[in-house]
Protein backbone atom coordinates (compact mmCIF):
# COMPACT_ATOMS: atom_id res chain seq x y z
CA UNK A 1 0.00 0.00 0.00
CA UNK A 2 1.24 3.47 -0.80
CA UNK A 3 1.86 6.11 1.62
CA UNK A 4 -1.07 8.05 0.06
CA UNK A 5 -3.52 5.10 0.32
CA UNK A 6 -2.30 4.28 4.17
CA UNK A 7 -3.03 8.09 5.06
CA UNK A 8 -6.25 8.20 2.96
CA UNK A 9 -7.92 4.70 4.70
CA UNK A 10 -6.75 5.90 7.93
CA UNK A 11 -8.89 9.28 7.33
CA UNK A 12 -11.44 7.56 6.10
CA UNK A 13 -11.65 5.49 9.22
CA UNK A 14 -12.40 8.41 11.42
CA UNK A 15 -14.07 9.54 9.10
CA UNK A 16 -12.73 12.25 8.15
CA UNK A 17 -12.90 14.59 4.66
CA UNK A 18 -10.18 15.38 2.97
CA UNK A 19 -8.99 18.70 4.17
CA UNK A 20 -9.11 19.15 8.42
CA UNK A 21 -7.12 20.50 11.05
CA UNK A 22 -5.16 18.95 13.52
CA UNK A 23 -7.76 19.69 16.46
CA UNK A 24 -10.46 17.73 14.22
CA UNK A 25 -8.37 14.49 13.71
CA UNK A 26 -7.89 14.93 17.71
CA UNK A 27 -11.48 15.04 17.62
CA UNK A 28 -12.13 12.17 15.24
CA UNK A 29 -10.17 10.25 17.47
CA UNK A 30 -11.46 10.66 20.80
CA UNK A 31 -15.34 10.16 19.19
CA UNK A 32 -14.45 6.81 18.21
CA UNK A 33 -12.02 5.94 21.09
CA UNK A 34 -15.25 6.46 23.33
CA UNK A 35 -17.09 4.60 20.65
CA UNK A 36 -15.34 1.65 20.33
CA UNK A 37 -13.40 1.86 23.76
CA UNK A 38 -13.49 -2.15 25.44
CA UNK A 39 -14.21 -0.85 28.96
CA UNK A 40 -17.06 1.31 28.40
CA UNK A 41 -19.13 -1.67 26.33
CA UNK A 42 -21.01 -4.87 27.24
CA UNK A 43 -18.61 -7.33 28.29
CA UNK A 44 -20.24 -9.46 25.37
CA UNK A 45 -18.31 -7.56 22.47
CA UNK A 46 -15.03 -7.03 24.38
CA UNK A 47 -12.51 -9.02 22.44
CA UNK A 48 -13.86 -7.30 19.03
CA UNK A 49 -14.24 -3.65 20.58
CA UNK A 50 -10.29 -3.96 21.70
CA UNK A 51 -9.56 -4.96 17.94
CA UNK A 52 -11.27 -1.96 16.79
CA UNK A 53 -9.94 -0.01 19.36
CA UNK A 54 -6.21 -1.50 18.50
CA UNK A 55 -7.38 -0.17 14.37
CA UNK A 56 -8.86 3.19 15.95
CA UNK A 57 -5.40 3.69 17.66
CA UNK A 58 -3.48 2.50 14.68
CA UNK A 59 -5.03 4.91 11.99
CA UNK A 60 -4.64 8.03 14.39
CA UNK A 61 -0.67 7.29 14.67
CA UNK A 62 -0.36 7.24 10.84
CA UNK A 63 -2.80 10.66 10.88
CA UNK A 64 -0.56 12.07 13.63
CA UNK A 65 3.10 10.99 12.16
CA UNK A 66 2.34 12.70 8.56
CA UNK A 67 1.13 15.55 10.63
CA UNK A 68 4.08 16.06 12.51
CA UNK A 69 6.65 15.70 9.12
CA UNK A 70 4.43 18.03 7.07
CA UNK A 71 6.53 20.84 6.48
CA UNK A 72 4.83 24.23 6.43
CA UNK A 73 5.17 27.29 4.50
CA UNK A 74 5.07 30.40 6.05
CA UNK A 75 5.25 32.64 3.31
CA UNK A 76 3.19 35.26 2.79
CA UNK A 77 1.11 34.34 0.42
CA UNK A 78 0.72 30.46 2.01
CA UNK A 79 -0.45 32.48 5.41
CA UNK A 80 -3.14 34.50 3.02
CA UNK A 81 -4.23 31.69 1.10
CA UNK A 82 -5.01 29.37 4.58
CA UNK A 83 -6.39 32.60 6.98
CA UNK A 84 -9.70 31.08 8.01
CA UNK A 85 -11.59 34.86 8.22
CA UNK A 86 -10.22 35.81 5.04
CA UNK A 87 -13.86 34.81 3.12
CA UNK A 88 -15.40 36.59 6.31
CA UNK A 89 -13.36 39.31 5.84
CA UNK A 90 -14.09 39.78 2.22
CA UNK A 91 -17.87 39.05 2.25
CA UNK A 92 -18.29 41.64 5.11
CA UNK A 93 -16.53 44.40 2.71
CA UNK A 94 -19.53 43.51 0.32
CA UNK A 95 -22.27 43.83 2.52
CA UNK A 96 -21.41 46.59 4.02
CA UNK A 97 -21.07 48.10 0.62
CA UNK A 98 -17.28 47.71 -0.18
CA UNK A 99 -15.92 49.40 2.53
Amino acid sequence: MSNFEEIDKARRLLGLPREVTLSEIKDAYRRKAKEYHPDKQRPGKRKELSQKMRQVNKVYKILMDYVEKYRFCFSEEEVKRNDPDRDIRRFSKDWLGGR
